[in-house]
């Protein structure tokens, strides 16, 4: 979907799958920062941790000099900052006239600890690679903020999925830091339950793998990341539009091969233990109370990392003074886990919020 025919066609066929009309988003610029001596909470140093991230758009000042309208997009596991180029979020928010227009906003798309172009196990360090964990990651993101870009004040930070519960921690740890924040998919509680059990299965599968050798591998465990992939596709996927997609035993069949090896094909296995196992830690339900912006939380029916039969989301959103919460309701447009990139379905809310931050 990134290069050239292939993103244009996405575009084209998200737009027409959810009434819309495709419009091109601008490229964005690559960067990359470095923080020197970075301390993990495990005790663990790296001499220098770089992030990479992406920006589209300028920085605005006011009067005394201050960054007004940045806003900062944080990506889901396993993937990168570029995964917000894609049509079906992009060409809606990111097209001219679109609600973050690159031409009123400032915006920043960072690579996550483990992720993409920034510091991460196979880069050599492998499973030596300091246990970075969720406190790790927004902390080196709140420094490229804070003193790489030197925005004291972010606009409005979204996430998705890891970004979304980024989002509750950075919401709790600085309050103040972002004028509105809008976290897609996820709940803020300790990842427990059928949650973490599929996470802990995928882990076990590419270590169970002989050929992943304690991380010393000479060639790719793909017995056991084809396994965690297997795992990785249910996870995110919605009965509907699944059942729309492949109404028969041989489209199933025929769809699962090549799927497989499309997503298989550049994943490292150290940097999917690590990228799995960095929620281990990740709890903020104690301290709702502090987040005090704006913020609009979203969730959709179709979730099965965050399904809301649970209850989890309505019971923890009456603590959340500042908060609106909105469940999507299930459909053919949505797309279960991955509700969260297709900015059409609730790009509503989006405006919305970004009114009552004013």
């Amino acid at each position: 979907m990134r290069n050239g025919l292939g993103r244009a066609l996405a575009g084209v066929l998200a737009a027409l799958a959810l009434g819309g009309v495709a419009a091109a988003a601008p490229e964005p610029a690559a960067h990359d920062y470095v923080i020197k001596n970075f301390g993990f909470r495990s005790g663990e140093r790296l001499p220098e941790l770089k992030v990479h991230y992406y920006t589209l758009g300028t920085p605005k000042t006011d009067a005394t000099g201050k960054v007004t309208n940045a806003v900062l997009i944080l990506h889901g596991t396993g993937g990168t900052g570029r995964q917000f180029l894609s049509p079906q979020f992009a060409d809606v928010l990111f097209a001219p006239g679109g609600l973050l227009d690159p031409a009123k906003y400032f915006i920043i798309l960072p690579d996550g600890i483990g992720h993409g172009g920034s510091s991460k196990p196979s880069d050599g360090l492998r499973m030596t690679f300091p246990k970075y964990d969720y406190a790790d990651m927004i902390e080196a993101h709140h420094t490229l903020v804070t003193q790489g870009l030197k925005v004291e004040r972010l606009r409005l930070l979204m996430g998705t999925s890891m970004g979304c519960m980024h989002g509750f921690m950075w919401a709790e740890a600085w309050p103040q830091s972002s004028k509105a924040f809008m976290p897609l998919a996820c709940l803020p509680v300790e990842i427990a339950g059928r949650n973490r059990l599929w996470r802990k299965m995928a882990i076990d599968a590419v270590e169970a793998d002989p050929a992943w050798n304690g991380g010393d591998y000479k060639t790719a465990p793909v017995q056991g990341l084809r396994t965690a992939q297997d795992l990785l596709i249910l996870a995110g996927a919605s009965p509907l539009p699944m059942q729309n997609q492949l109404p028969t035993r041989e489209k199933v069949d025929a769809w699962i091969g090549p799927e497989l090896a499309r997503r298989m094909a550049p994943v490292d296995a150290n940097d999917m233990i690590y990228q799995l196992d960095a929620s281990r830690t990740y709890d903020p339900s104690k301290d709702l109370e502090k987040i005090t912006a704006p913020m609009t939380w979203i969730n959709s029916a179709d979730d099965f990392i965050n399904p809301p039969e649970l209850g989890i989301a309505e019971r923890e959103a009456k603590r959340l003074k500042t908060t609106t919460f909105v469940l999507i309701p299930a459909s053919e447009k949505t797309r279960g886990h991955g509700t969260h990139t297709w900015a059409a379905l609730w790009k509503d809310q989006l405006a919305a919020l970004l009114k009552r931050s004013e």
